[in-house]
């Protein structure tokens, strides 16, 4: 069968997605072929082979208890495990997960999952508040005493505690925080004061992002940008090329300002509530801020809020290209969007320094999280064991590393149909490209 090994693409192509592209050959057209399509920046001296996966192969037993799941890695041909791999190691990542069968939906998967994992505890949910607000007291203390060559890690902490208040906001969104609606509206509202977060207008446009989660354009979160856009404006382009390549870490600063404070993306029935959340942020920048710099001067305004803010922002960047962005990982059109590719095949679970994995409440534990908003922080875990048994070789799978970034940060750029991703140096763009050309020769490539 003609597929290829080339660029940098993983791409699943079922019998009811539109048709093969016209550079595949008729024999790739049969209706019973699932097309396993791989590029990668494959290491020098790789062979290109071809692969096919036949959906003769894949069986799903739909019950009233578990999906039987199809069948098992071995049962795939040998040349096909060996690529998937070495993509595994070509782009950081400890298991690329198999292409996930199209008669399998978001309601199978979430039927897997056991029903203890969406019981909310209010004892665990308010401990990971004590969590995060003890971490925060201590890293403001440490900052406090530290002196000046300690300073960056007084700063790391305290930006990755605050990230705690983030996901105890989140957890209020998704209404997987408490029972009560008001309860989880007044806490959410006050996590998020600290990051300048207002909280309303995230939920609603975080919502978009669970909804249509890797669809082109729709998707709320961070997406490939379209050639069109990058030449429409040298500016823009420049900017482009910075903001997604060394500046990108912090890249959520340009997305928390234009999406949370501009009432014209919002709909008329979300404008009330959306104002009031809007309302309650300038007044804490009103007192607080004025507050901090009276009492410890603009040094201590930058000391004790802004370098925390910006350790902040640095894991919410981090993290949210993490979590969906690979070479392998498809955007797709609205028409070819599948609800199930996209959440359970389209998420990244990322393992960190346990340290991390505290103070942010498991957030990284994601691919759960995707398969239904309403499972608790603090039961992820168990909601991703119950999808290792029964979905595990269709999980995307890492351990946060050096090589995972550089793939995402010098790779995942620009659209394109055929290669999900083009990266900026490689569309001829000369001088502007340069930023990604540096990023390229000075990031560690070990995993």
């Amino acid at each position: 069968m003609a597929c290829r090994v080339a660029d940098s693409v993983f791409l699943f192509k079922g019998r009811q997605q539109r048709s093969i592209r016209s550079q595949l050959s008729s024999s790739c057209r049969s209706p019973e072929i699932h097309y396993l399509k791989i590029h990668g920046p494959l290491k020098k001296g790789t062979k290109h082979h071809a692969y096919s996966l036949s959906s003769k192969r894949f069986q799903i037993v739909k019950s009233v208890a578990v999906p039987v799941a199809p069948p098992s890695e071995e049962s795939l041909p040998s040349d096909t495990s060996a690529c998937l791999k070495e993509l595994c190691e070509n782009y950081g990542f400890r298991q690329i997960g198999q292409p996930l069968p199209e008669n399998v939906t978001l309601k199978d998967i979430i039927n897997s999952l056991p029903k203890k994992v969406f019981e909310i505890d209010d004892m665990k949910a308010w401990k990971s508040v004590f969590i995060s607000v003890t971490s925060y007291a201590l890293g403001l203390f440490m900052i406090a005493k530290a002196p000046w060559y300690l300073l960056p890690l007084a700063w790391a902490w305290t930006g990755t505690a605050v990230t705690g208040f983030f996901v105890i906001g989140h957890d209020c969104a998704h209404k997987s925080f408490a029972r009560n609606k008001l309860v989880e509206d007044i806490v959410g509202t006050l996590a998020f004061l600290p990051l300048i977060y207002p909280y309303e207008p995230w939920r609603f446009k975080h919502d978009q992002h669970h909804a249509k989660t890797n669809m082109l354009s729709a998707d709320t979160a961070w997406h490939p940008v379209w050639k069109e856009e990058i030449d429409s404006s040298p500016i823009l382009r420049k900017a482009m090329m910075y903001g997604y390549g060394p500046l990108r870490p912090w890249m959520s600063i340009g997305h928390w300002l234009v999406w949370h404070f501009n009432l014209s993306k919002f709909r008329p029935s979300e404008l009330k509530r959306v104002k009031i959340s809007l309302a309650c942020v300038f007044a804490f920048m009103g007192i607080g801020w004025p507050l901090i710099v009276y009492k410890t001067g603009i040094v201590g305004w930058v000391k004790f809020w802004l370098m925390p803010w910006l350790g902040y922002h640095f894991w919410m960047s981090t993290f949210t290209m993490v979590h969906h962005t690979a070479p392998h990982i498809p955007f797709k059109s609205t028409e070819e969007w599948n609800a199930a590719q996209a959440q359970l095949n389209g998420t990244v679970h990322c393992d960190y320094p346990k340290w991390i994995e505290i103070l942010c409440h498991d957030i990284n534990v994601h691919i759960p999280h995707h398969i239904s908003s309403r499972i608790p922080s603090y039961n992820l875990r168990a909601a991703h064991k119950s999808l290792q048994g029964n979905w595990g070789k269709y999980l995307n799978e890492a351990t946060w590393n050096w090589r995972l970034m550089k793939t995402i940060m010098t790779i995942c750029h620009v659209y394109d149909e055929e290669q999900n991703y083009v990266a900026f140096d490689e569309l001829g763009y000369g001088d502007d490209a340069k930023p990604i050309t540096f990023l390229r020769q000075v990031m560690p490539d070990y995993a």
